[in-house]
């Protein structure tokens, strides 16, 4: 194995989670951000890493022109604003992974798979815990089979969580990572119907879902970037991707739409965006000892297979999987072109990084 890997973020939760399991498997990473005091800290604690600070994404991508490294990791969000610029200076330089988890900055990096694959690139978007879990799950339950008519996947993250500000990159990707995409609304839910992208209320079509360890949960429908990933590993034209963390209740589903068509204003978006923020976040242990990942696929003749993986914390999942992702493009295992996780490695991606794969107990009830 051999270039140097670039952390984009380095000094957040994420980017230290990863700069530490890469530091596990060898790799010396370079801890990429805008604060320098920060990121020496972070570097500090990981044997070997070296920093580069850089003030903006525009700073990031000259170094990464400048510098050429062979992998760029990019934690910075909001994705729509920075996979762009940070992908374009990779097609010139070496792979690229990232964090995303939203509609559109998804699609967009898979968008780019000609020009990768003609540069010679590999691209890997939604390297985190909701697309990597749940499409795992999709493509675990298709091998050998042809395409499912439906899909439905749902994300049970369990993770803890510091108190401190939600903090201007976190509240951008949340009120600018809705899609802004084909299908609907700019700030409306979205799922597959006959293949495309189409309108759906975000918190709908809840489910009753029963863990394989007894524990009962609730999901509903979220437009986030496990939908495109679970649509194009199972080739299914009828799609849903729900989460526990979506709201549920028959109160939010109704206010929802009204609420959200109001961030369609800039001035009310920059003002969500400069509010949420500043909110303080208490500090909350995990919920359960697991995180889930989950998937229900039904075939023309009417079979159903449903299938579960389960993982340990949802943030240490977000940590192993793009280290375990650049471990296998160092050693020449990936392919040019653009890719999410389970869709370039298999399902044997997710056991690598911890996960185990459980077939279903109970049926889901919605």
């Amino acid at each position: 194995m051999g270039g140097e890997v670039w952390i984009l973020g380095g000094s957040g939760r994420s980017g230290q989670a990863i700069a530490a399991e890469l530091a596990r498997r060898g790799v010396a990473p370079v801890l990429v951000g805008r604060n320098a005091e920060r990121l020496a800290a972070a570097a500090a604690r990981v044997d070997g890493a070296r920093t580069v600070a850089a003030g903006s994404v525009e700073a990031m991508v000259d170094e990464i022109h400048r510098q050429e490294p062979a992998v760029v990791v990019n934690t910075v969000g909001p994705f729509t604003a920075t996979a762009p610029p940070v992908t374009r200076a990779c097609l010139a330089v070496g792979d690229y992974v990232d964090l995303a988890n939203d509609v559109a900055a998804v699609t967009g990096v898979l968008g780019l798979h000609e020009a990768a694959s003609a540069a010679g690139r590999c691209l890997v978007t939604g390297a985190g815990f909701g697309v990597t879990a749940t499409e795992s799950v999709v493509v675990h339950l298709c091998a050998g089979r042809p395409a499912p008519v439906r899909v439905r996947v749902d994300m049970v993250p369990s993770m803890d969580m510091a108190a401190g500000q939600v903090g201007e990159a976190l509240a951008a990707t949340l009120v600018e990572g809705i899609p802004g995409v084909e299908g609907g609304r700019r700030y409306g839910g979205r799922r597959y119907r006959d293949g495309r992208l189409a309108p759906a209320p975000i918190g709908g079509e809840p489910a009753h879902l029963v863990l394989p360890d007894g524990e009962r949960v609730t999901t509903a429908s979220v437009p986030l970037g496990e939908l495109v990933a679970a649509q194009r590993a199972s080739g299914a034209p009828d799609v849903v991707a729900a989460s526990s963390e979506a709201p549920s209740s028959p109160l939010m589903r109704a206010v929802l739409p009204a609420a959200t068509s109001l961030l369609a204003s800039t001035r009310i978006r920059d003002f969500a965006r400069r509010r949420l923020a500043r909110v303080q976040v208490k500090a909350r242990p995990r919920p359960r000892p697991h995180s889930w990942g989950h998937a229900r696929l039904e075939w023309a003749d009417g079979t159903v297979q449903e299938g579960w993986l389960r993982v340990g914390e949802a943030q240490e999942f977000t940590g192993t999987v793009p280290a375990e992702v650049v471990r296998r493009l160092l050693s020449g295992e990936g392919r040019p072109g653009a890719y999410t996780p389970a869709a370039l490695f298999g399902p044997s991606l997710a056991e690598a990084c911890g996960g185990t794969y459980l077939a279903a107990t109970a049926p889901t009830a919605s």
